[in-house]
């Protein structure tokens, strides 16, 4: 699990707007126009702006595990 510190500082790397933690597995990048989401794997975020562009037109009700 992602400490809850380094949530409160994460940002996209893209548009550097705050994430949030979805499903326990997912950082959802909060501008509705940037629309990144960067998976959780093995408890480490893979923050890269090309893992967030895979899953920019998958809803977060479609998300599964990463």
């Amino acid at each position: 699990m992602v400490s809850k510190d380094l949530l409160e500082i994460l940002v996209c790397p893209a548009c550097k707007t705050k994430v949030e933690l979805v499903k326990g597995a997912w950082l959802i990048c909060q501008n509705d126009q940037c629309r990144r989401k960067y998976p959780i794997r093995d408890d480490i975020p893979i923050m890269l702006i090309e893992e967030g562009d895979k899953y920019i037109d998958v809803p977060v009700e479609e998300l599964g595990a990463p």
